[in-house]
């Protein structure tokens, strides 16, 4: 039997709302110190044939959610974390919208900062993800990740 990774994904964008009730559902945890959190929003890049307007996330979702519980683990044995959230996109985003989530949670703020860096890093270079950029002349084209 595949064992159950907890599900990181999100179809479309990840709303103002779902982060928002994220944080505020932190504040019964009085053990905290700090949180970090990043937000990857899709940018209206400029292409030779026209402006990005949105993005077509995919992914191989059981590789990935195996590679996303990996990156979890370590950073709970890395850094001392009370908490860790990971969302990401599949399907279309719009420029503009958010599409990755990083919410960590510690004592102090220092674990937590370097926590949800270095986990934004080893998603983008480690998780099976691939984003389509739809051009405004409905061309597509495969995203190239850059730091």
């Amino acid at each position: 039997m595949q064992p159950k990774y907890k599900n990181i994904f999100v179809q479309g964008a990840i709303t103002p709302q779902k982060i928002a009730d994220s944080i505020a559902h932190h504040s019964v945890k009085t053990n905290i110190g700090g949180h970090s959190i990043f937000l990857g929003q899709v940018r209206e890049d400029a292409k030779e044939t026209g402006k990005v307007t949105a993005i077509e996330y995919t992914a191989y979702e059981e590789m990935a959610l195996e590679k996303a519980h990996e990156i979890r683990e370590a950073a709970f044995a890395k850094y001392e974390l009370t908490c860790m959230h990971i969302y990401h996109s599949l399907g279309e985003v719009k420029a503009g919208e958010i599409c990755l989530f990083v919410f960590t949670s510690s004592k102090h703020r220092r674990a937590a900062m370097d926590a949800c860096n270095e986990i934004v890093e080893r998603i983008k270079k480690e998780l099976p993800l691939w984003g389509k950029e739809i051009i405004d002349n409905n061309e597509t084209v495969w995203k190239v990740n850059t730091i």
